[in-house]
């Protein structure tokens, strides 16, 4: 599988018994506080991989996840196995036996949906946010890009994870980048908790998680550490997500939120260095910590 930096595993249960290995990336000093960089759908840690170099060199420890069922992490076999719950389950798991404390978290995508929940969960672990592109919906609705998305990813016979991904961004991927995308699935049987993500986001009050994501925005409304939005211009289907952000978390007032112009869903790809040095400038700006 493309990607080299270094893998890293850590073992967590499943409510069952199950031992499900989760790999991360990690590099950079270790008494650096931890840069969280957490993915969504349907990507993985290589989506982070121009985000390494830079911020290590600027001193910064940089840890990046695979959820489960995605890039070099474990892919339960049956659909059923991924909800929403369980994602947020396995990554607390993670999360406390690494220990990670003085968070930086950048989340985009499901990374936003499980990152701030982990947020909520446990908000003394996290020293400042960084939300791109992402939402915790309660409910409320959704927008006509991601019915859109919801009707392709339950329909579409072979589901295209490199195509996805480069439909996502506003340049044009590298047919090996594509192929990084594609690698973590060598056929249809590894992508469930792909094609199950789209139908667990919680726009309907029907869905589960509503009561704990309502649960959690209680947290968030009251997270007075510093909070920053950067979504991109050219996103159908989280533009204007920002604002409740902005509204609701008492860390975001004040803070220099930033579109990133000539981005797309994907913006990690289209605008690596921009948001590498929006990091470590938020970081360096709001007392950077060891």
């Amino acid at each position: 599988m493309p990607f080299s930096l270094c893998p890293h595993y850590q073992t967590v249960t499943d409510g069952d018994g199950t031992p499900l290995r989760i790999h991360y990336i990690d590099e950079g000093p270790r008494d650096a506080a931890p840069v969280l960089l957490m993915h969504g759908e349907p990507s993985w840690s290589y989506l982070y991989r121009k985000f390494v170099p830079p911020l290590t060199t600027a001193g910064h420890r940089v840890i990046a996840p695979d959820l489960i069922g995605f890039g070099k992490s474990d892919k339960p076999a049956a659909r059923a196995d991924y909800t929403y719950e369980r994602h947020v389950t396995w990554m607390s798991d993670w999360l406390t036996a690494l220990d990670l404390r003085d968070i930086t978290l950048f989340c985009q995508d499901w990374g936003g949906l499980i990152g701030l929940r982990l947020v909520a969960a446990f908000p003394d672990r996290f020293a400042r946010l960084v939300i791109a592109n992402t939402g915790l919906p309660v409910g409320t609705g959704s927008s006509a890009g991601f019915d859109a998305w919801l009707a392709f990813s339950q329909n579409v016979p072979l589901f295209p994870v490199g195509a996805i991904v480069n439909g996502g961004t506003v340049r044009e991927l590298t047919s090996d980048e594509i192929a990084a995308y594609d690698a973590p699935f060598p056929d249809e049987s590894y992508k469930e908790g792909a094609r199950q993500f789209p139908t667990l986001v919680p726009v309907t009050p029907e869905h589960a998680s509503v009561a704990e994501n309502r649960a959690a925005w209680t947290v968030l409304e009251r997270f007075d550490k510093p909070v920053l939005t950067a979504f991109s211009d050219k996103d159908a289907v989280t533009a204007g997500g920002e604002k409740i952000f902005i509204e609701r978390i008492p860390g975001a007032r004040g803070q220099p939120h930033t579109i990133i112009a000539g981005g797309g869903h994907f913006l990690q790809e289209d605008a690596p260095d921009r948001l590498s040095a929006l990091i470590d400038s938020f970081i360096r700006s709001t007392g950077a910590s060891a």
